[in-house]
């Protein structure tokens, strides 16, 4: 690796603990996942859908904004955008355990239905895309207070095929609004390849028509992520309008739990998507750059390990919804 590649970190104004930050929010993210199949699949947690391929993506973009006054409207599998945003894998767990304290939504909501105000993170919903008009009406709030915050939704590339997406594209592209649209495309809507979805090379194609920037980045290099999407926050800021990003992801599990992948993905294509995981590829430079060693590492690793263990003993005896509550927040209550 060459001193420049060994340097990218402080030519985008990164530092080494800036790094290692960056590191720990993807390892974490890693680590409830895993978790969360293991649970799944013992029968103790009803669904999960993964975000592991997609950490180098998700921390990427959500390092590049303001993570103290910026909103983020995520989808399903945004775990590690969530986490760098203030959410805590008790917090993750309780939702997966469907509790009473899951700071969602009460256990009302599936898993991965992120929400927090305290947090600025807007909580979606199942049907996909719906997210991205609401994104384009927070920013025209901000723009009309004169507030100094930008907007990220992100979606996957089969979200770009509904009319949510046009339509939040076109009213933030018309107004010059501060969103940054994020896709994290890693080839499948669920079982349905990308060339099926699209009669486009790529998703950032479509922002030609909306007359904003386009912009295609290897969603497995959280470098090359922050980069591109701290150029679209920074547009963004200026009054310049909204941009496309299109991070090239890769999905390392089914789609849910509910899915077998093995039905419509080869051993082959699935080993290749191994080789482009984000994580090892961020540990390896932070060996190369000498921001880190393997000792220091494995002891990150057994931290985390331990705080998704607190994280999952917690939740497992935490207190279940009160029946009672069922129809609370759905109608006005004096």
């Amino acid at each position: 690796m060459s001193v420049e590649m060994r340097n990218r970190h402080e030519a985008l104004g990164l530092t080494g603990e800036d790094l290692l930050a960056m590191y720990r929010v993807m390892l974490t993210a890693r680590r409830v996942d895993e978790r969360l199949w293991v649970l799944n699949r013992a029968g103790k947690i009803p669904f999960v859908i993964s975000c592991q391929g997609h950490e180098g993506a998700q921390v990427g973009a959500a390092f590049a904004l303001d993570r103290q006054k910026d909103y983020v409207l995520p989808y399903y599998r945004d775990v590690a955008v969530v986490l760098a945003f203030g959410q805590t894998p008790r917090d993750l767990l309780l939702a997966a355990y469907a509790k009473a304290d899951d700071p969602n939504s009460g256990g009302r909501q599936m898993p991965n239905h992120f929400g927090s105000r305290k947090h600025r993170i807007v909580s979606g919903s199942s049907p996909v895309s719906t997210q991205i008009p609401h994104a384009a009406g927070i920013a025209l709030a901000a723009k009309m207070r004169g507030d100094d915050v930008v907007a990220y939704v992100s979606f996957g590339e089969g979200s770009s095929n509904q009319g949510d997406f046009h339509e939040g594209l076109n009213f933030a592209a018309v107004h010059r609004l501060p969103v940054v649209f994020f896709c994290q495309n890693n080839g499948y809507a669920i079982s349905v390849p990308a060339s099926k979805e699209l009669a486009t090379p790529s998703v950032a194609d479509r922002a030609a028509g909306y007359g904003i920037p386009g912009v295609v980045v290897d969603g497995s290099d959280v470098l090359g992520v922050y980069h591109a999407v701290k150029t679209a926050v920074e547009r963004a800021r200026r009054g310049d309008g909204p941009t496309l990003v299109e991070a090239m992801t890769v999905r390392l599990t089914p789609h849910s739990s509910d899915d077998d992948d093995r039905t419509y993905r080869s051993g082959e294509e699935l080993e290749d998507a191994r080789r482009r995981d984000p994580l090892p590829q961020l540990a390896e430079y932070l060996i190369a750059s000498g921001v880190a060693d393997e000792v220091l590492l494995r002891a990150l690793d057994q931290e985390v390990r331990a705080e998704v263990d607190e994280a999952t003993a917690y939740a497992e005896q935490a207190r279940d919804p009160d029946p009672a509550d069922v129809l609370r927040f759905v109608h006005g209550e004096a």
